[in-house]
């Protein structure tokens, strides 16, 4: 079964965020980062040069303003997404 999946996320190319929502987007992304390092430090995860599996160790185990552009992307996109998501099925975001 796992070898045939085959991801299907709803389409959402077509919603557009307004401008606004900037500050919501990386708020979301620093936010995601966040959740995302204390479950690894849950799991007995530690900052390390390298990422090893083995050991537990993580390069991108630092605040979200010291992580590298492309993983601060990766984040962003995620929160993008989201947001896009949450419009596509109707759903109003108000302030």
């Amino acid at each position: 079964m796992r070898e045939n999946y085959i991801p299907q996320p709803i389409d959402t190319k077509d919603v557009v965020l307004p401008k606004e929502l900037n500050n919501l987007v990386e708020a979301m992304a620093k936010n995601v980062h966040e959740v995302w390092a204390q479950t690894r430090i849950d799991q007995g995860w530690i900052w390390g040069e390298e990422r090893n599996d083995e050991l537990k160790h993580h390069p991108c185990l630092v605040a979200y303003e010291e992580l590298p552009e492309e993983e601060r992307l990766y984040d962003r996109n995620t929160s993008i997404e989201t947001l896009k998501l949450i419009t596509k099925l109707g759903f109003k975001i108000t302030k």
